[in-house]
């Protein structure tokens, strides 16, 4: 059996609404969550916000502390639950 074979079941490739403050990094289009985590990694590392001495942490800047719920850094692990609260269906 192939993997991906049309069925359209695939939660992360499902187009999710971002809210105001993730389309500040995502853009404001409907995009899936695969693509969400793709766009904020670049967002990422394009203004260095990974700690240095611990690079699975995440440093918030303006733009990604509304995102973080307030917080001034979170564990790559923790951003995924914060980006969920995000996310809504079209």
């Amino acid at each position: 059996m192939a993997k991906g074979s049309s069925g359209g079941n695939n939660a992360l490739a499902r187009p999710m609404k971002p809210s105001a403050e993730l389309a500040a990094v995502t853009g404001s289009d409907n995009i899936a969550r695969s693509a969400v985590v793709s766009k904020m990694w670049e967002y990422i590392k394009k203004n260095n916000l990974q700690n240095p001495q611990n690079k699975r942490e995440i440093m918030a800047d303006a733009k990604l502390k509304p995102i973080f719920g307030g917080k001034d850094k979170v564990s790559m692990f923790e951003m995924n639950k914060h980006l969920s609260n995000h996310l809504s269906n079209p």
